[in-house]
């Protein structure tokens, strides 16, 4: 009978931590932070992958620009 109510004041503890929202914000905004950041390295590398020829002539433009400067 002492582990169950062990177990039951455990559970009441643990309940009382989920309510709790002091720092919500916080892990919120970390959090939509995390996805946005994965969001924009996964499309960067869609980007990189599927369209490898337009980063070759922006590449060479640049390039060309520096070479007829100098």
């Amino acid at each position: 009978m002492r582990i169950i109510a062990k177990m039951h004041l455990a559970f009441d503890r643990a309940l009382e931590t989920i309510k709790n929202k002091k720092g919500q914000n916080t892990v919120e905004y970390l959090f939509m932070l995390g996805i946005i950041v994965g969001v924009v390295v996964l499309v960067g590398a869609a980007i990189k992958k599927f369209m490898p020829e337009v980063f070759d002539k922006i590449k060479e433009k640049i390039l060309g620009q520096a070479q007829n400067g100098i």
